[in-house]
């Protein structure tokens, strides 16, 4: 075993390593539910991680992988290697480390979520229309259709005095959170 010591805190692993334990803390702390790995905020495209290819992953799981092939091609590199400088192989394990976790970010971006969570709040601004008799300041439904072409029957509300009934159409202007309806207009109104 003094092998593999000697071996990780010889240069050019020794770089890597100090990382490797802070990664592998990080991951201690994420498996007792300390850390939150989506709380990086690296599901996003932008950034440096996103101009190097690896946006859509978060950056706790790219740094991941990054420093542990990092550490893990140099390490076999240095043993291996023994003949070829020393910043060389430095140089290969880099490039190694890069390759394999953009191959391993090409992989889990179809497995991870992409975009926000749909929300009722997404209605907003869309037109509806009223499937109950009536719509007052307590009651009412009305029928809407997303973007995609779902459609769903939500509550509605009106704040005035509108003649909404059945079939009328209306635009949806604002959420209610707390009693989960929708305020709504005539159309016409809203124009």
């Amino acid at each position: 075993m003094g092998g593999f010591f000697e071996a990780a805190l010889s240069f050019p692993a020794v770089i890597f390593t100090p990382l490797l334990v802070v990664v592998i803390g990080y991951w201690l702390v994420v498996i007792v539910g300390g850390a939150d790995p989506d709380g990086d905020g690296g599901g996003d495209d932008g950034g440096f991680l996103g101009f190097l290819g690896f946006g859509g992953v978060p950056a706790s799981v790219v740094l991941s992988l990054l420093i542990a092939v990092a550490w893990f091609a140099a390490l076999a590199g240095g043993e291996l290697l023994g003949a070829v400088p020393a910043g060389l192989v430095l140089a290969g394990a880099l490039v190694v480390a890069w390759v394999i976790a953009r191959l391993a970010v090409l992989v889990l971006r179809r497995f991870l979520p992409s975009g926000a969570e749909p929300s009722r709040a997404d209605f907003v601004g869309l037109t509806c229309v009223v499937r109950t008799g009536r719509v007052t300041a307590t009651f009412g439904q009305a029928e809407v259709h997303a973007p995609d072409g779902s459609s769903a029957v939500v509550q509605v509300r009106q704040a005035g005095n509108d003649d909404l009934r059945a079939g009328t159409v209306a635009v949806l202007y604002d959420f209610d959170a707390d009693g989960e309806f929708f305020w709504i207009v005539p159309a016409d109104v809203a124009l």
